[in-house]
């Protein structure tokens, strides 16, 4: 019985400093292996973060921005590597990727006609007027709402604000912003919408759903009417056409952050963030060209000429060309080689007003205010591909639905 407790009470001794030893190994392991990454709860950081459903905290890692934020002051390098083709900004609006609160709704044009007083429905397959619906006064524009669910019509007589339904057509109650050239954006958080007035020239800013007031700040021009946002959002450009001047506007501290002056004789107009987020595009009606705005020093970096007029700005669907509207022409720059590739007549000339590319990609959207006519180029050939007839004044309409994750308003602009 002795050498058995004996043998007993041994094995014990060796169980004991075993363990004792795994704890000592075991703890700087996992002092180790902790992660570099900081955990978040289920349902926090941004929509398209990665996450991994086990029940418990998953970690967040951001992915590095596609362009440098106005605050800091580090070298920028693209994580596709120079020389890539450029899609960053805009790699949510590539063709199909409809988002679920638009992916059943039929293609559309919705188009706003001041002279009826209504928006005119048309159908992209049959090309046919299929409705009108009334909305009183002068309708001028549409916009999309942040989250995609909702349509702005801009009266462009009183600056009021009429949400409607993309799906039904019903309209809510009206918002009273006043001012003339109203121009409505949505910061790319979703978290304010900005009411751009051209005179006086200042910033609304607004509920992004009910568009309740806010605040309001005072822009050192008038005429600001044409905007885009940097990658992060943290600021604005807008361009002054009267004064040849841009803006950089900080919306969370609601103020001007920098001005530049473009050569005299300028005339600003349509705004965009290039594809790589490192420019910004800006029409330039007197000049017939593009200015290339370096998007983190604020400067000048370059001009190109294209054709007489130029004055709207869209982006093919590969993010791949961009597409001058000028007097007459439309011109596609290739973004790559910096320069222009191609120049097409437009049909019947005149200066269409911009709609949008189609949710495919294959045809780019204008409307015609003298003749009452909506036409679609193809973005392939530059020939006409589409007609329809709506009659009256259309004006500022938008191709629905469109690719993308949220709408920041404007002409057309998503991300």
């Amino acid at each position: 019985m002795a050498g058995h407790d004996t043998g007993r009470r041994a094995r014990h001794r060796t169980a004991t400093v075993t363990m004792v030893g795994m704890a000592v190994v075991v703890a700087p392991v996992a002092a180790a292996c902790e992660s570099p990454a900081p955990f978040y709860p289920p349902g926090a950081g941004s929509p398209d973060a990665p996450v991994i459903g086990l029940g418990g905290p998953a970690p967040y890692i951001r992915s590095p921005s596609p362009a440098p934020d106005a605050t800091r002051r580090t070298r920028f390098r693209s994580p596709a590597g120079e020389g890539a083709p450029a899609a960053g900004v805009y790699a949510a609006t590539a063709p199909g990727r409809l988002e679920p609160a638009v992916r059943r709704l039929p293609a559309r044009l919705f188009v706003p006609n001041g002279r009826t007083g209504t928006i005119d429905v048309v159908d992209l397959r049959s090309l046919k007027v299929i409705g009108r619906l009334p909305v009183g006064g002068t309708p001028r524009r549409i916009v999309a709402s942040w989250d995609l669910r909702r349509l702005w019509v801009i009266d462009g007589h009183d600056g009021t604000l009429v949400p409607m339904s993309p799906r039904s057509g019903r309209r809510g109650r009206p918002v009273k912003v006043g001012g003339q050239g109203v121009r409505l954006y949505f910061t790319p958080d979703g978290g304010e919408a900005l009411v751009l007035t051209g005179r006086p020239g200042r910033i609304e800013l607004r509920d992004p759903l009910t568009m309740r007031s806010r605040g309001r700040m005072r822009l050192p021009c008038d005429g600001a009417e044409h905007a885009d946002f940097s990658v992060t959002g943290t600021f604005m450009v807008a361009s002054c056409t009267p004064s040849g001047r841009l803006v950089r506007v900080d919306p969370a501290l609601r103020e001007v952050t920098g001005t530049l002056e473009l050569p005299r004789g300028s005339a600003p107009g349509s705004v965009r963030l290039a594809p790589d987020g490192r420019s910004f595009y800006v029409a330039d009606s007197a000049k017939g060209g593009v200015w290339v705005i370096d998007a983190l020093a604020f400067t000048v970096r370059r001009f190109m000429p294209t054709r007489p007029g130029a004055y709207g700005l869209t982006f093919s669907r590969d993010a791949r060309r961009l597409f001058v509207l000028g007097t007459g022409t439309l011109s596609a720059i290739d973004l790559a080689a910096r320069r222009v590739a191609a120049h097409w007549r437009l049909p019947g000339g005149g200066s269409p007003e911009p709609g949008g590319i189609s949710s495919d990609g294959t045809a780019l959207w204008l409307c015609e205010p003298r003749t009452g006519v909506v036409y679609a180029m193809s973005t392939r050939t530059g020939r006409l591909v589409h007609t329809a007839r709506v009659g009256g004044v259309p004006q500022g309409m938008i191709v629905y639905p469109q690719p993308g994750r949220h709408s920041l308003g404007g002409t057309s602009i998503y991300r």
